[in-house]
């Protein structure tokens, strides 16, 4: 790697990138049918809920929570508890928090689940509260589970008198250990269908083809098959104990020479950059500016002498000083890999997002031999 240091130049940085690339680099590995591919009518459901948090020590929602006080209301009138029109209903102890879990493919009722507890409103902390029974719904509005139990809180809040406060982690978020128990179960056709289908979890013509190859030949005959790059059918024993042993004996089946593209992936919220191994870069020149802008606001104040009879006039003041950085050149041996490009450009104190700025426009010139994702 050879450093040559340039004159001042309109530009921030020139890269120039001599890597010769003889053909795309793919990852080769095998893997199981089950690390492909999901199975249809056995999988995860989303469930939700509405409840109350009893037994906050005064860090509980506020006046402003009118839901909090509405919800209490109702909750004493099934007791047979009926307050009076005129009365204020307020409770520092309570808190609305929503309710979210997940219902596992295959659970039976009774058997219990993890749930997550948030506020709802302006509570502070939601440690040593209880949540009241709650029922978690589905997305065609059923009851499912039933939820209750004491929270556990990772996070801590504490308060002084002065006002100063110090929080920990999120105090106003927890989790019940198996808090709710499975009412209903969720009704699925995977014993009753001839065929089990298979939906890969990342659709891809060769992947489908290389499936429907490895089943067949481990089974004998044509009992895979396949019409898209998105799923696999194949036909399975009605028995449902002879079923379940047949999808597990297909989920650990090898996948022989699957071919996976290389990729490079941006979190634009983060800044976080990934880059897969066998990326490489082909001849290039990039240059990417680093244009600095600095604006001040103020406010300069006329006013007028002891004896005129003016005002006093306010009048905005800004302050804008534009800079530019000089510039680097860098050459790379032919056969350098991205990832020598990536460290280079490290050292030169360069920020995620101009790492970023600087393989998009490669990507867009067709420079880069994996594929750009921006999530």
């Amino acid at each position: 790697m050879k450093l040559t240091r340039l004159a001042s130049v309109a530009a921030a940085c020139l890269i120039a990138m001599t890597a010769t690339v003889f053909g795309p680099v793919r990852n080769v590995h095998a893997q199981t049918v089950g690390a492909l591919v999901d199975v249809e009518g056995v999988r995860e459901n989303a469930l939700v809920g509405y409840g109350i948090v009893v037994g906050l020590a005064g860090s509980g929602d506020g006046t402003q929570a009118k839901y909090t006080t509405q919800s209490l209301a109702n909750m004493l009138k099934q007791f047979g508890t009926r307050l009076p029109e005129n009365v204020n209903l307020r409770s520092r102890n309570a808190a609305a928090v929503m309710v979210s879990a997940t219902f596992p493919p295959g659970y039976r009722r009774g058997q219990t689940i993890d749930v997550t507890v948030s506020s709802l409103g302006d509570a502070k902390s939601l440690r040593g509260g209880t949540l009241l029974m709650t029922p978690l719904r589905a997305a065609d509005g059923d009851v499912y589970a039933l939820a209750q139990g004491n929270l556990v809180i990772p996070g801590l809040n504490a308060q002084g008198r002065s006002g100063s406060s110090v929080t920990i982690n999120t105090p106003t978020t927890g989790r019940i250990p198996k808090g709710a128990t499975i009412e209903r179960e969720v009704a699925t056709d995977f014993a009753e269908t001839p065929s089990v289908r298979l939906n890969l979890k990342r659709p891809d013509f060769q992947t489908a083809s290389r499936i429907v190859d490895a089943i067949n030949q481990a089974l004998g005959g044509e009992v895979a098959s396949t019409a898209d790059a998105t799923s696999v059918d194949v036909a399975a024993p009605q028995g449902p104990s002879q079923r379940v042993a047949f999808v597990a004996k297909l989920r650990a089946l090898k996948v022989g020479q699957t071919e996976v593209a290389p990729r490079i992936v941006f979190n634009s919220r983060t800044g976080t950059v990934v880059i897969s191994q066998g990326v490489t870069v082909k001849p290039a020149v990039v240059s990417h500016g680093a244009l600095k802008v600095t604006i001040a606001e103020g406010t300069a104040v006329s006013q007028p002498n002891e004896f005129a009879r003016g005002t006093t006039v306010a009048a905005p003041v800004s302050e804008i000083d534009v800079s530019q950085r000089g510039g680097n050149a860098f050459q790379w041996k032919s056969g350098a890999s991205l990832q020598a490009i990536v460290d280079t450009i490290n050292r030169t104190g360069a920020t995620p997002d101009d790492l970023m700025a600087i393989l998009q426009a490669l990507s867009e010139a067709g420079a880069l031999t994996g594929e750009l994702v921006v999530i």
